[in-house]
């Protein structure tokens, strides 16, 4: 079984041995070679092609965003974004995904065992991502990948009977990983201005949901933030968690609104689609309507067979739509998916079905 060679290219040594020491642990990535800069990648791929490369954004000599760029005009590889989140980091990294990265991932730092085990998983899951979206529709298909064991929903919100409820306005509630960023766009950008209440899980680092959701608000007609605690479910708003933080759907009487919260991992990631969608199951029901996208693994299946199961009105984006059609696939498989539906069919869909 062929393995995913890496390209890392960082001007730090420190975080090119740290990069290279977290994805060669992992029997399924091989380093095909490191970088101090962008010329010397530009004469690295001169001889040999990589199947991902790690980007850093700001470097001497010739910056990440203008690789990238160049990278895509001339040889599209997928491209995960190491970033550091100093500065107009997160902003240019946000940027990078319009260019045509594939993944963010932050730049791994000293920190607590747990902190460096978590850092190890996303980026090492980042590096599968993009290896299977870039193998879209040109390359083989990518090794299948070593799932280790994770933690359910139960880890943040304990399964239990939906609350009992009166009938009163609908809400969406939107899971997205691996191509998501685009995805959510398209999505976004068809919403009317009065559009249902929308809560998304978009699995992404923390500090770069805030630009990426400020990125959103520029060029939709509703209104687009990251997520705080407390923030009310309204007409018109499209609220985004915050990466490192899961977002839970709550209810006061008739009114919505969302909690932001500390947690594990939850299918490997934070936030989660699953805590997303059970939260919604057991506050919203029927007054739900979800949608799963693009997206590696299987965070979201579970919890949207819950929502459906409380009456809620759930949709998977196509096959011929994603990116990578992990997340949707797993979802119809566990049963939780009432109408499969392209990209530009699913914003329409749900407005219709919210009323």
């Amino acid at each position: 079984m062929r393995k995913i060679r890496v390209l890392i290219v960082d001007d730090s040594a420190v975080v090119r041995q740290t990069l290279e020491d977290i994805l060669s642990s992992d029997p399924q990535i091989e380093i095909m070679g490191t970088a101090v800069d962008p010329y010397a990648a530009a004469e690295r791929l001169k001889k040999e092609v990589p199947d991902v490369i790690t980007l850093d954004i700001e470097m001497p000599r010739m910056d990440g965003l203008t690789f990238l760029r160049k990278i895509m005009q001339q040889r599209p590889i997928p491209v995960v974004i190491c970033s550091s989140v100093a500065g107009e980091g997160t902003s240019n990294a946000v940027k990078a995904l319009e260019y045509g990265a594939v993944e963010i991932i932050t730049k791994p730092k000293v920190g607590t065992k747990k902190f460096l085990e978590e850092s190890k998983i996303r980026l090492i899951d980042k590096v599968k991502a993009a290896a299977l979206a870039g193998a879209r529709p040109v390359r083989p298909a990518a090794p299948p990948v070593q799932v280790k064991p994770k933690l359910s929903a139960d880890a943040v919100i304990a399964k239990g009977k939906p609350v009992a409820m009166s009938p009163t306005e609908k809400v969406c509630l939107v899971g997205a990983s691996t191509g998501g960023t685009e995805a959510l766009r398209v999505f976004l950008e068809a919403q009317p201005e009065n559009c249902p209440p929308i809560a998304i899980v978009q699995h992404m680092p923390e500090h770069f949901t805030a630009a990426f959701a400020n990125r959103l608000n520029g060029i939709c007609r509703i209104t687009v933030k990251e997520a705080a605690d407390g923030d009310a479910m309204m007409r018109g708003l499209a609220l985004i968690a915050p990466g490192d933080k899961h977002l839970l759907l709550k209810r006061t009487g008739n009114k919505y609104y969302v909690e932001v919260k500390e947690g594990p991992l939850v299918s490997r990631h934070r936030p989660s689609v699953d805590v997303l969608f059970r939260s919604g199951a057991r506050y919203g029901g029927a007054n739900v309507v979800a949608a799963i996208m693009t997206g590696m693994g299987d965070d979201g299946a579970k919890g949207m067979k819950e929502l459906k199961d409380a009456g809620a009105y759930t949709i998977a984006q196509d096959e011929a739509s994603c990116v990578v059609f992990g997340m949707p696939q797993e979802a119809i498989k566990e049963g939780g998916v009432d109408k499969v539906l392209s990209l530009e069919k699913i914003a329409p869909e749900i407005v219709r079905a919210c009323g």
